[in-house]
């Protein structure tokens, strides 16, 4: 089960780390239309239009690797409290509460967006119009992986009120540790205030 729930996070890690180059696109796209309205004289209506869709695709693909790494907002001011056995149980019911409704609309709806702008070859509305339905549908695409990520969490909530302790999760990006930092680089506490005690002295000097 461990190795299953730990594909599925491989898996969302894997698609938030690809397609996180949106934003190199984006940004990259952003300054050649700045460089081509503003020093060419040739501005591409499109090129708006691009943008959004380059956002939209990085903004819906962030879901679930943010899920994966348990990095989604919650109000925890009495949450870190609470036994791991308690936050499984709040986190399940609101799971089955308002996850797991939202993300199946999403995806459902999603998919009948996709299909109808297929049918109708829908494009953009200017001058030099582009299609529309490859960027829509990236909405059940991401649903449907922020929908399996969330079947993911869910048993791992069930797997804590079991075993009273939550199961390991794929690691990505980690906070620094000020600790092993300071280990790494042969720094000592003593050290940083000698050195603050240095800095002060220097500017009451000035």
């Amino acid at each position: 089960m461990q190795k299953l729930l730990l594909g599925v996070d491989k898996l969302s890690t894997w698609l938030g780390q690809f397609f996180a180059w949106a934003i190199v696109l984006l940004t990259l796209s952003i300054s050649w239309e700045v460089f081509s309205r503003y020093v060419l004289g040739t501005p591409h209506a499109w090129m708006l239009d691009v943008q959004i869709m380059l956002y939209g695709v990085l903004f819906m693909m962030a879901g679930a690797y943010t899920l994966s790494k348990n990095g989604h907002v919650r109000g925890d001011v009495l949450y870190g409290f609470f036994r791991p056995r308690t936050q499984a149980t709040l986190d399940l019911i609101l799971y089955f509460l308002f996850f797991l409704p939202g993300v199946v609309a999403m995806t459902w709806a999603g998919w009948n967006f996709f299909t109808e702008s297929v049918a109708i070859r829908e494009q953009t509305f200017n001058a030099d119009p582009i299609p529309v339905y490859p960027f829509k549908f990236f909405i059940p695409f991401a649903g449907a992986i922020l929908l399996l990520q969330g079947l993911v969490e869910i048993a791992r909530c069930i797997i804590c009120i079991r075993e009273g302790a939550w199961p390991s999760r794929g690691e990505d990006v980690e906070e620094v540790d000020v600790d092993k930092l300071k280990a790494m680089v042969n720094v000592k506490d003593e050290d940083i205030q000698a050195l603050d005690k240095f800095v002060a002295r220097e500017g009451a000097a000035r």
